[in-house]
């Protein structure tokens, strides 16, 4: 796995990268960890399902898992009516577009290198193996998150 430690780990504003990227166009923005199981996996789902009117969402991984993260699932089932086994999986960041946006969901000791600079880092715990209400303070710091992100880059692509 190649890695990098958090304070080496490059960032530049969403609206630098937003300058680049086509008024015409919805940018991709891709939700990064390490293993694509878990928050990244949330994140994807919420941006489809809250705004995907103005962004397109993905996640990945340098890793993958078998399955996305259990807990994960059931809770977004329950709160958002959300199935994300239904319409995702688990995934490498060579699976997905070249993203617009690159976002790491938090890496603690290191960030996943994916060949370019981070333009955010959210630096959201881990929830895994953690109570329901630990997951459902990470899922609803996500929603928070997607919508801000909705707003910021609608403005952009109106202008």
């Amino acid at each position: 796995m190649n890695e990098r430690s958090a304070s080496t780990v490059e960032f530049s504003p969403v609206s630098d990268r937003m300058s680049h990227t086509s008024r015409m166009t919805k940018p991709k923005v891709a939700f990064i960890c390490v293993h694509n199981s878990c928050r990244s996996q949330i994140a994807e789902a919420l941006g489809k399902a809250l705004a995907s009117d103005v962004f397109e969402s993905y996640s990945a991984g340098t890793e993958t898992r078998p399955q996305i993260n259990q807990d994960a699932v059931r809770l977004m089932k329950a709160l958002y009516g959300i199935d994300m086994e239904q319409t995702q999986y688990s995934k490498l960041i060579s699976d997905i577009p070249e993203p617009d946006i690159a976002i790491s969901m938090g890496c603690n000791v290191g960030c996943p290198f994916i060949g370019r600079p981070f333009d955010d880092n959210w630096g959201l715990e881990d929830p895994t193996g953690k109570s329901d209400e630990e997951f459902k303070k990470v899922i609803d710091e996500i929603r928070v998150r997607i919508m801000e992100l909705k707003q910021r880059l609608g403005k952009n692509i109106e202008a």
